[in-house]
């Protein structure tokens, strides 16, 4: 039992190295991504061991848990964790083991700290490692009575038994997606004495390790404007004998020359645009795209010639065809109705437009959900 104990954790181990260097080959740069607040959901199975005065080794049972939880900062997080299946106790009578199975569950509320991002720059790692902290309830029932066992245990503790639980532990957390990551988690819990239906005097101990997937919502690419920006190129300022640009002053040795009177020229009609972008299933304008809208409002009071084109979109990668249809139009209305209400321009400069997801303006899937705002003389 215990070299099959050994050659797991062996090839646990071993798994866990692969994916670590697999996963930091695979990762894309951090700064391409917005990684908290998230929240996520995992699942685990492995192994646990309720400690006796027997062979402990002969104790190990399967476990299995499912957790859900939000990591609110880089550092901090927080999780409901259920775990439980089977377990074993024993004890030891005149040189021999006697030993009885059992169902439980234990729900704990825990408290992760992430050490790498506490201690290492920057708040997206590849390799993460936590601390966990919880306290709980644990319930044990479906005693599989041993007739030798008795005298040790009460009537009562044969049927079922409710006790806390305190839990602290470690967790090694390897992202090998943007959303996935596995991870192998040993955690150590105190239940009350009675727990394993055998009075010693002090709390019984628990030791549990297992392997685990966990999906992670909410990480996100930043949004990035793709579109070409404007070129503008650096005059050259021409005072008498001497040329002067950005880069270099040159003299010349020449005879001033009387420039010929310039010929009127017509104005140039002047142009400007600005995208606002909008939230998965929302056409709420963020209070971060505010100093975008009046920067582009400012713009159109102070060239009233000027007329102004608004296009909703949607983007392709969710919803339906209808549903994004939809959110285009109230996106495109939302801007609008921010223009003309809360800056005060005038109804009749303004024309909207809406694409739905027929039309992807930029490349990016998320940078799609978005209203485009073109004005022009």
């Amino acid at each position: 039992m215990m070299k099959r104990f050994q050659t797991r954790v062996k090839a646990l181990l071993a798994a866990a190295l692969f994916t670590t260097a697999f996963s930091a080959s695979a990762q894309e740069t951090p700064e391409n991504y917005v990684p908290y607040p998230y929240a996520f959901i995992g699942l685990q199975g492995g192994g646990q061991v309720t400690f006796g005065n027997c062979n402990n080794w002969e104790l190990v049972s399967p476990t299995a848990s499912v957790s859900v939880g939000v990591h609110f900062t880089p550092v901090i997080g927080a999780r409901v964790h259920v775990n439980g299946i089977w377990n074993k106790s024993g004890v030891r009578i005149d040189g021999f083991d006697h030993k009885f199975k059992y169902k439980y569950a234990t729900t704990d509320l825990d408290v992760m700290l992430n050490l790498v991002n506490l201690i290492a720059k920057g708040n997206y790692h590849p390799v993460n490692v936590y601390l966990i902290g919880g306290v709980g309830l644990n319930y044990a029932w479906g005693t599989k009575e041993n007739p030798n066992l008795y005298q040790y245990i009460s009537s009562g503790d044969r049927r079922s038994r409710l006790s806390h639980n305190f839990r602290v532990g470690t967790m090694l957390d390897v992202n090998v997606a943007r959303n996935w990551s596995v991870n192998l988690e040993v955690d150590a819990n105190s239940l009350s004495d009675r727990y394993n239906c055998l009075t010693n005097g002090h709390d019984d101990w628990q030791l549990t390790a297992q392997l685990g997937v966990t999906y992670k919502f909410g990480v996100r690419r930043k949004i990035k404007d793709t579109r070409a920006s404007e070129i503008i190129e650096t005059p050259v300022i021409t005072t008498g004998q001497t040329e002067t640009t950005a880069a270099q002053t040159v003299v010349k040795e020449e005879k001033p020359v009387v420039p010929e009177a310039p010929k009127p020229q017509p104005k140039a009609k002047e142009k400007t645009d600005t995208s606002i972008f909008f939230k998965i299933a929302s056409s709420s304008i963020q209070p971060t795209e505010q100093a975008k809208l009046a920067t582009i409002a400012q713009w159109i009071k102070s060239h009233p010639e000027a007329k102004v084109t608004i296009t909703g979109y949607a983007d392709k990668g969710t919803g339906s065809a209808s549903v994004n249809a939809r959110y285009a139009k109230q996106r495109a209305e939302a801007v609008q109705k921010a223009l003309t209400d809360k800056y005060g321009i005038a109804a009749s400069r303004i024309s909207v437009d809406s694409k739905g997801d027929t039309i992807q303006p930029f490349t990016d899937n998320d940078s799609n959900r978005v209203t485009i705002v073109i004005a022009e003389e």
